[in-house]
C-alpha cells in the first residue's frame, strides 16, 4: 500500500516543470543555458556572419565599381569605332571623288577624240559625197547631152555637139 500511495503522491504531482519545488534548479539552468547560447552566438556565430555579410557586400561593391569601369570603356571603345568608321566614310567618299574626277578626265578625252574622229570622216564623207555628186552630175549632163544630140537625129534634125551642149546645160542649172 505504501508502493501504491507513493505512486498515488507520484501520480499526484504531475509534470516535473510545473512542481513548485524544482523551480529554482530550472530556472538556474534556464539562465545558464541562455547565457551560453549568447556567448556562443555574440562569440563565434554572429561575427563569423557579420564576416561573410561584410565580404559578400564588398565583393558586390567592387563588382559594380568593375562593372562601371567596363561600362565607361565599352563607351569609349564604341566613340572610337564612330570616329575610326566616319573617318573611313570620308576618305571613301575622297576615294570615290577622285576615281570618278579621273574617270570623267579620261572620258572627256576620249569624247574629244572620238569627235575628232568623227569629224575628221565627216569632212572625208562630204568630200566623196562631193566627188560623187559632181560625177553624177558630170555623167547625167553627159547623158543627157548624148541623149539630146540622138532625139535631134531621130526628129530629123541636125545638131551640132556645142549647141545641144549649151542647151543641156541651160536647162541643168534651171
Amino acid at each position: 500500500m505504501a508502493t501504491e500511495a507513493h505512486g498515488e503522491a507520484g501520480a499526484a504531482v504531475g509534470m516535473p516543470q510545473l512542481d513548485f519545488s524544482t523551480w529554482p534548479n530550472q530556472i538556474f539552468w534556464l539562465l545558464v543555458t541562455l547565457v551560453v547560447i549568447y556567448l556562443v552566438l555574440s562569440k563565434i556565430a554572429l561575427p563569423r556572419i557579420g564576416a561573410v555579410l561584410a565580404d559578400r557586400k564588398s565583393t558586390i561593391t567592387n563588382d559594380l565599381a568593375a562593372a562601371e569601369e567596363l561600362k565607361q570603356k565599352a563607351v569609349e571603345a564604341e566613340k572610337a569605332y564612330n570616329d575610326a568608321l566616319a573617318n573611313a566614310r570620308t576618305e571613301a567618299a575622297k576615294i570615290i571623288a577622285a576615281a570618278k574626277a579621273e574617270i570623267q578626265k579620261d572620258l572627256d578625252a576620249a569624247t574629244a577624240k572620238a569627235d575628232a574622229e568623227i569629224a575628221a570622216k565627216t569632212a572625208e564623207s562630204e568630200k566623196s559625197i562631193a566627188a560623187i555628186r559632181d560625177g553624177a552630175a558630170a555623167a547625167v549632163a553627159e547623158v543627157a547631152r548624148d541623149t539630146a544630140a540622138e532625139l535631134v537625129t531621130a526628129l530629123g534634125g541636125a545638131a551640132d555637139a556645142k549647141s545641144v551642149s549649151a542647151a543641156v546645160t541651160a536647162r541643168l542649172k534651171g
